[in-house]
Parts: structure tokens; C-alpha cells; sequence
């Protein structure tokens, strides 16, 4: 009776955690038991990668560069290399999730943040929120370091590098193609080149900013680069007055 109780108590934990719970019958003890030793060691595997990533965030934070050792990285974090060759196959592997972490949370908080406005309106908060945040004081380490390793990753791992911010990507070409379909953005080029055109502009800026390579001697100010963009991405007509919808095709 005792371990009945105690098996429905552990269904109850799996159902709370929102797990699939088989139905009696359907698994063996040696299956389930299985199956939660699976579950403790991917809750560790987590934990302990998270760990690593956190370190070298700090580690980049701190000195704005990607040239720390693994060997740094494992006596900062308490650990060993045998678990850091266990988690990552190297320290490229380690930056590119770390990365990768930091474009898919950011880009999730963007969404989120521009939820309810118009298309222009999101835009410009997004660029705000990208541009204006880079090169200040807090932050500028890992910026300046994201900004080096984001253009080595672009010219040696190409896949990959679309692949990691494919998150900002999919953001902005919603948005172009919102706009376009309701009249505030231009139509006659395509919304897909649209896009990708306004987020080499606003990355690349960005990059120029968190990197000091100012090169007009000083900072570009947002409202200034979200003027040129707004340009590009409404069209003018010939008398340099920016386009309406009714000047729009």
C-alpha cells in the first residue's frame, strides 16, 4: 500500500512539471527508474553548462575580449576541464552558445516589448533598444567582445552565424512585411531584402559603436540613423519629400 501511495505521489510531481505520465502497466520499474535518472543527469548537464556560460560571460564582461583560456574559465567557475570537454568540445562551441543564448533572450524581450505598436513604431523601439544600449559604460565589455567574436563567427562559420540570429532576423522581416501589407512600408522591394537590408544597417552600426570606430569622429546619435532608416524603409519621391502611402504602388 505504502508504495502505491508513493508512485501516485511521483505522478503527481510529473504531472505538476507538465511530463507525460504512462498510463499503470504501460512501462516497467525499470523503465521508470530509467527515465528519472535521464531526467536528474539532463537537470545536471543544464546546470552545469549554464555555469560555464555565466563565468565567460563575467570573463567577457569584465575585459571585453574572447581571448580567455578554457583553463581560465574552468578555475573561475570551479570545475574542471573533464567537465567542460563533457558540456562543450571547445571554447568556439562555448561562445557560439553563449551567443546564441544572448540573441534568443534578447530578441524574445524585444518581442515582447513591441507587442500592440505599429510597424514603424516597433521598428524604431528596436533600434533603440539595439543601438542605443551599445557602447555604454555598463555592458560595453561583453558588447565590444560580442561585436569581435559576432564578425569572426560571420566570416568562419557562415551557417552558423545565420543560424544564431535568425531569432532577430524572423523579428524584423515580420514587422517589414506588417508595414507593407498595411500601407506604412514601401512595396516595391521585397519585404524579405527590405529586411535584411535594415538589420545589416542597424547591426552594423551597432558593431561601429560597441567597437570606438567612430568615424566621423564621433558617435552616430540614434534619432539620426533611425531617420536614415526610416527613409530606406518608407522611400522618397523625387522632391525628397518622404512618400506617403497614397505616393506608395
Amino acid at each position: 500500500m505504502h508504495d502505491s501511495d508513493s508512485e501516485s505521489d511521483s505522478d503527481s510531481d510529473s504531472a505538476r512539471r507538465g511530463e507525460d505520465v504512462p498510463e499503470s502497466g504501460d512501462v516497467s520499474w525499470r523503465d521508470r527508474a530509467v527515465e528519472r535518472s535521464l531526467r536528474t543527469a539532463r537537470a545536471k548537464a543544464v546546470s552545469r553548462s549554464d555555469a560555464f556560460i555565466t563565468t565567460a560571460t563575467q570573463i567577457l564582461s569584465e575585459t571585453g575580449r574572447t581571448d580567455f583560456t578554457v583553463q581560465e574559465l574552468v578555475e573561475r567557475s570551479k570545475t574542471s576541464l573533464r567537465s567542460f570537454y563533457q558540456h562543450f568540445s571547445s571554447k568556439d562551441e562555448l561562445l557560439l552558445a553563449l551567443f546564441e543564448e544572448i540573441i534568443a533572450v534578447s530578441t524574445a524581450e524585444w518581442r515582447a516589448e513591441v507587442e500592440g505598436l505599429d510597424e514603424l513604431a516597433a521598428l524604431h523601439l528596436l533600434l533603440k533598444k539595439i543601438y542605443g544600449r551599445t557602447g555604454k559604460e555598463i555592458g560595453a565589455g561583453i558588447n565590444r567582445a560580442l561585436s569581435v567574436y559576432h564578425l569572426q563567427l560571420a566570416e568562419s562559420r557562415p551557417t552558423e552565424y545565420a543560424r544564431v540570429l535568425a531569432p532577430l532576423r524572423n523579428l524584423i522581416q515580420e514587422l517589414v512585411e506588417a508595414g507593407a501589407k498595411a500601407g506604412t512600408i514601401r512595396r516595391d522591394i521585397e519585404p524579405e531584402t527590405l529586411a535584411m537590408i535594415t538589420m545589416q544597417t542597424l547591426v552594423g552600426s551597432a558593431h561601429m559603436k560597441a567597437l570606438g570606430a567612430e568615424l566621423a569622429g564621433g558617435a552616430l546619435d540614434s534619432d539620426t540613423l533611425w531617420a536614415f532608416c526610416l527613409d530606406g524603409l518608407q522611400g522618397a519621391t523625387p522632391f525628397g519629400r518622404r512618400a506617403t502611402p497614397a505616393d506608395r504602388p
